[in-house]
C-alpha cells in the first residue's frame, strides 16, 4: 500500500494558517502554546489579578460633564452588591481610557496647567466651566461616582499610551513646548493607580481573554 507524505511546504503553510498567518509561537510540551510575556517597560501583570467570577471592561472614549461615564460603572457595582450581595474581589471592573476621555485620568496639576476643563468643555457638578482641578477624581457626595470611590471598590483605570501621545502633541502645540517633555509630564501626572498600557485596542482583547465582558460608554 502506497505511503502518502505531506510535502514540507504544504505542512508549513498549514501551520501558518492555523496560527492566523502570523509568526508561530513557541510550543511547550504536549503542544501547548507558551504564554506571551510583555516586553519592558510595560507591566501588564495586573491582568492576572482579575480573579473575580464577574468581570467587566468599560471602554471610555469621551469625558462628558461630571460624573460622565463613571456613574455607569457605579451602577454595575451597585447592582451586583444589591442583587447578589457580591462586591470586589468577586466582582472586577476595569475602565479603559482613550480619546478625549484623557482628563478623567489626569491629576489636578495637569488640569490647572493645561486648562483641561476649557479645552474639553467639561463642567463640574455645579455647572462651573473654569475649574482647575479634576472633578472626576473625588466627590464630597457619597452617591456620586468618582475615580477614587470606584478605585476603593477595586476598579482599575488604564490609559492608552497611543492616545496619550496624541494628547501630548496637541498640548505641546498649544503651549509651544517640546512634545517629549509634555509627554513625560503627562505620564508622571496620571492619577495614582492608573495603568499605562501600549494601546487600548490591545487591552480590550487582553481583558476579554482574562474573562471580562465588554461595554462601550
Amino acid at each position: 500500500m502506497a505511503e502518502h507524505r505531506t510535502p514540507r511546504r504544504s505542512f508549513l503553510a498549514a501551520l501558518l494558517a492555523a496560527a492566523g498567518g502570523g509568526a508561530l509561537a513557541p510550543l511547550l510540551p504536549h503542544g501547548r502554546l507558551e504564554a506571551a510575556e510583555p516586553a519592558e517597560p510595560w507591566d501588564l501583570s495586573w491582568l492576572d489579578e482579575l480573579k473575580g467570577k464577574h468581570k467587566q471592561l468599560f471602554d471610555v472614549d469621551k469625558a462628558e460633564d461630571v460624573p460622565g461615564p463613571l456613574h455607569v460603572v457605579k451602577n454595575y457595582l451597585d447592582a451586583w452588591r444589591d442583587v447578589y450581595h457580591l462586591e470586589f474581589p468577586e466582582v472586577n471592573t476595569v475602565v479603559g481610557i482613550a480619546g478625549s476621555a484623557f482628563p478623567i485620568n489626569a491629576s489636578d496639576a495637569l488640569w490647572a496647567k493645561y486648562k483641561l476643563a476649557t479645552r474639553w468643555h467639561i463642567t463640574d457638578e455645579n455647572g462651573k466651566t473654569d475649574i482647575t482641578h479634576n472633578p472626576f477624581l473625588e466627590s464630597s457626595d457619597p452617591n456620586r461616582a468618582s475615580v477614587k470611590s470606584l478605585q476603593a471598590r477595586g476598579t482599575v483605570f488604564f490609559q492608552c499610551n497611543n492616545a496619550l501621545k496624541y494628547v501630548s502633541r496637541e498640548l505641546a502645540m498649544a503651549s509651544k513646548s517640546p512634545v517629549d517633555s509634555v509627554y513625560a509630564e503627562l505620564v508622571a501626572g496620571l492619577n495614582p493607580g492608573v495603568r499605562l498600557v501600549p494601546a487600548k485596542t490591545m487591552l480590550i482583547g487582553l481583558t476579554q481573554e482574562h474573562g471580562c465582558t465588554y461595554q462601550f460608554l
